[in-house]
């Protein structure tokens, strides 16, 4: 075997066992990278579902009690709150574990917010935004060996198929959009 040869041996497993061992890593960030593009027309973390609230009348801020809040909580299927305060002399405002309950009192309708965990996005987000400190540490050891798996992909094919031959001219390709990009942010 020729010392080329070897190398090239190498290159391969390189680049197949990183990708197979960043692959679930590759897929989180990938789903991750999606849904925080779109921040702006989705929220990616957290669903929240509101429910309009009409209580049986309207009621004067000095009629509120810790009684009648239990009522109010019953009617979006809350068994108990965690406090409750009046932004205005018109309203209350409910707190509960995961939501809350805004109430104008003189027309006796609010809005009650429920705000949950989007499954799936929400951890992969965690992981994407650095949220876990010590987090920063594994995202450069992985965007590091991302550029491995790239270089080991770039070398791992020889001919007509690989750099010499088309793949020269695919890299170029890839490289336009960035450079395209980057080009009309400076017009």
């Amino acid at each position: 075997m020729k010392p080329f040869d070897n190398a090239r041996r190498i290159n391969n497993i390189l680049h197949r066992d990183l990708g197979y061992f960043f692959a679930a890593l590759i897929i989180a960030y990938s789903l991750s990278g999606i849904a925080l593009n779109h921040v702006d027309d989705w929220n990616p973390d957290f669903i929240v579902t509101k429910k309009e609230i009409n209580l049986d009348r309207g009621y004067a801020k000095n009629e509120i009690t810790a009684s009648s809040i239990e009522r109010f909580s019953a009617l979006a299927g809350e068994q108990s709150f965690r406090l409750y305060d009046f932004p205005s002399d018109r309203q209350v405002k409910i707190y509960y574990k995961n939501a809350t309950m805004l109430l104008e009192l003189g027309s006796g309708k609010g809005i009650y917010e429920q705000v949950s965990r989007r499954p799936l996005f929400y951890q992969v987000n965690v992981l994407h935004r650095n949220s876990v400190e010590w987090w920063k540490w594994v995202s450069d050891l992985f965007a590091l060996m991302l550029i491995v798996i790239t270089a080991t992909g770039i070398l791992m094919l020889r001919g007509r198929n690989g750099l010499p031959g088309r793949g020269k001219w695919l890299i170029a390709a890839g490289a336009l959009p960035p450079l395209i990009a980057l080009v009309m942010q400076q017009m």
